[in-house]
Order: C-alpha cells, then sequence, then structure tokens
C-alpha cells in the first residue's frame, strides 16, 4: 500500500490518503487518546509533535505542533499507517460518531444542507470539516476541524466563503463564527 501526502493551506497540517476507506460513516476529530479506543488514533496521538488527528471519508488530517518538523514525524506517521490496513482492517470509523441531526429547526436543516453540500466538500479537499453548532439571532456557530482548525487563511475563509454563501442562500443568516 502507499499512502500518498498533500498540503494543505495549513503548515501545521498535513493530508494522509492511504488510497482506502477512512471513514465510512462522516468525518471524526480527535485531540486526546483518552477520547478514543481506536488503534490506529491512539498510536497517532503518542507520536511526539501530533496535536490532533481528523478523519475524513478518505483522508487522514494529522495536525502538529509548530515546533515539530514534519520530516521529523511523517514517516513514523505512514507507516503506523500502513500498518493498521495491512492487518485487513477495510477502514478506521465504522460507527456513526457524529451529532444527531433529528431535532433541528427549518432554517437549522436548510443551513446544514447548505454546509453539507456546498462548503464540505471545498473544505474536505484541504484536509478539514466544518460542522454546524447552532444559529441563534441571526448568527450560524460551525466549528472547524482537522487542518481548518487553526489555520491562518480559516478567518478569510469563513468570512468570504461561508458567510457570503449562507446569507445568498438563507436570508435569515446574518454572520457566521467559528467556535
Amino acid at each position: 500500500m502507499f499512502v500518498q501526502t498533500e498540503v494543505t493551506p495549513n503548515p501545521n497540517s498535513l493530508k494522509f490518503l492511504p488510497g482506502r476507506v477512512v471513514s465510512n460513516n462522516g468525518s471524526f476529530e480527535v485531540t486526546r487518546k483518552e477520547d478514543t479506543d481506536n488503534e490506529l488514533i491512539i498510536n497517532l496521538l503518542a507520536i511526539n509533535g501530533v496535536e490532533g488527528i481528523f478523519l475524513g471519508r478518505d483522508f487522514i488530517s494529522i495536525n502538529k505542533y509548530d515546533h515539530i518538523a514534519w520530516d521529523e514525524i511523517k514517516h513514523i506517521i505512514v507507516s503506523l499507517i500502513n500498518d493498521f490496513y495491512s492487518t485487513g482492517k477495510e477502514c478506521v470509523i465504522e460507527k456513526n460518531l457524529n451529532e444527531n441531526k433529528e431535532n433541528l429547526k427549518d432554517i437549522e436543516k436548510k443551513i446544514v444542507q447548505i454546509l453539507e453540500e456546498k462548503i464540505r466538500p471545498a473544505v474536505a479537499k484541504d484536509g478539514g470539516d466544518i460542522k454546524f453548532k447552532e444559529f441563534k439571532d441571526g448568527i450560524v456557530k460551525v466549528q472547524l476541524q482537522g487542518s481548518c482548525s487553526g489555520c491562518p487563511s480559516s478567518t478569510m475563509t469563513l468570512k468570504q466563503g461561508v458567510q457570503n454563501l449562507l446569507c445568498h442562500y438563507i436570508p435569515e443568516v446574518k454572520q457566521v463564527e467559528a467556535i
């Protein structure tokens, strides 16, 4: 197996593409080993310098601390991913770990739909994700994950991309904020 890597707009995040399904049931972010029992995620978080892990459908984004160089940890990450899949495992995440969307109001459902259809694919290309958290008084609150969290260009993306798009399709939306 050959794990490819792609740079992201965030210099402290790298996207790893194993050429296999990573998560077959939504995206998932972990920053603490205590929050999971997944062998691969625990091993990746144990690498000195790894700050967090984001799993998408077909990629793993790794966020590192600024003082660590990619050359120091990249080969270890690739090796762990190869080892994981070489044991015959089909994917890293199999069960749904996402929030329940059933209790959303109609306007919130529209916001989520736009985020999922128009924004999430573009954000995923950069190794990240965006999650709807709340809509109140014209303000949409979202959580940026993966490569997007801590990215220098995320504020511009949020205001010029996400906010403009949501305001265009949903007049009730006046502002978008990251939490």
